[in-house]
């Protein structure tokens, strides 16, 4: 629990506002993930003007319903330890009264609950209705609906949402997915702030040899979970007909059989220039991917926004994507990288193509860098608590 009540003036808004109690309900340490993550650098940033509280999971998902190998960190991630509250359990209603309970010992003026799927909305919309009264109430959307839907996601998510006093996304999309349910829902929208606690893009050469590439090719990176809206089959077959100046890493844990991939890639005569590394990637090794890549590629077939674009701007990284969510205005509008014109693998090559001809890459680097000063947390915590001061 970080600040102590005061006063504050904002440089920012310039405005005078009241240093808030603020309670974050989300997962936190010892979960792993961009939830966790992300949950625990707004702790940090709000926790050094406000009194900030965690309160997490005791159990997020239940383990015969969750596809990874863990969902908790291990001894080599640099995950950010927040020391929380561990009371919600997404299975079990007594422990959505408990949570309750323990919300109001905490007397919050405000309460943010992460959410990016269906599958919480009983303990959240329990907890949310029954604070509503006594404090302000915003999601922090990082989906409004799951990338891959069922039937009961959208009248869950409108059930959760008519208990919030107002909203925060990261992305154009998801408000407008939003306001599909609930038209008009006051919404503050901001861009994904930079994760920047994966260390220094480190000596290409040397992250090269750690990862057994050859550093004297061209290498693009598919980063982070692997599931089938992610595109990677595209990207495959778009690596099929590169050159042999190309390679291709593929670094993130499969969740569901990696098999059709692997068929893909035995039958790829650029087999010999892609490396896979099928696994959940520690935090400790991410520089090593991001500095051995000269291209991060995002051949999604949907989206909303992806954590891995702020981890493509940490490390100096231009980017390809597919028009698709967030990436035209995260990518295309300031230029660190190339939008396709289509979501196939015919198009997905003729952008890597362009990328490195002329100096595509070098205009790349230098719009990421003048990109990344108005995507720090200080700015994005800043807007969240002049938001709320509207509700």
């Amino acid at each position: 629990m970080k600040g102590e009540p005061a006063t504050r003036f904002t440089l920012f808004s310039f405005t005078m506002y009241p240093i808030m109690k603020i309670a974050i309900l989300s997962p936190f340490y010892p979960y792993r993930g961009g939830i966790a993550q992300f949950s625990a650098m707004l702790y940090d940033e709000l926790g050094k003007e406000h009194q900030v509280k965690a309160f997490n999971f005791k159990r997020l998902y239940p383990g015969i319903l969750f596809p990874g190998k863990t969902q908790y960190v291990d001894k080599d991630d640099q995950a950010e330890v927040v020391e929380s509250v561990r009371t919600l359990d997404s299975i079990n209603p007594f422990s959505y009264f408990a949570t309750e309970k323990a919300l109001r010992e905490f007397a919050p003026d405000l309460i943010i609950i992460s959410y990016w799927m269906s599958f919480f909305v009983p303990g959240y919309a329990h907890i949310a209705n029954r604070m509503k009264k006594s404090c302000k109430v915003v999601a922090l959307l990082h989906n409004a609906f799951p990338h891959e839907a069922r039937p009961m996601d959208k009248p869950l998510a409108k059930l959760f949402f008519n208990q919030c006093h107002g909203f925060i996304t990261l992305s154009e999309n998801v408000k407008n997915d939003l306001h599909a349910i609930r038209p008009a829902a006051p919404c503050m929208v901001s861009p994904h702030p930079l994760y920047n606690q994966f260390g220094e893009r480190k000596d290409r050469s040397e992250a090269c040899t750690t990862l057994g590439l050859d550093p004297d090719k061209k290498t693009l990176l598919f980063f982070g979970l692997i599931r089938h809206y992610k595109g990677l089959d595209l990207l495959i077959e778009a690596m099929s007909h590169l050159d042999n100046t190309y390679q291709l890493v593929i670094a993130g844990e499969c969740y569901g059989s990696f098999d059709k991939y692997q068929h893909q890639i035995d039958a790829s005569g650029a087999k010999e220039r892609i490396r896979v590394f099928n696994r959940y990637i520690n935090d400790n090794e991410i520089s090593d991917y991001f500095s051995a890549a000269d291209a991060l590629i995002l051949p999604y077939r949907s989206a909303t926004q992806s954590g891995v674009v702020s981890i493509a701007y940490h490390f100096d990284t231009p980017m390809i994507s597919t028009p698709v969510g967030d990436f035209p205005a995260s990518i295309d509008i300031p230029k660190t990288g190339i939008v396709t014109s289509a979501i196939t693998a015919q198009a997905i090559e003729e952008a890597i193509l362009t990328l490195f001809k002329n100096d595509q890459l070098a205009t790349c680097l230098k719009n990421i860098e003048s990109e990344k000063k108005a995507l720090s947390w200080e700015t994005f915590a800043e807007k969240v608590i002049n938001y709320v001061q509207t509700l």
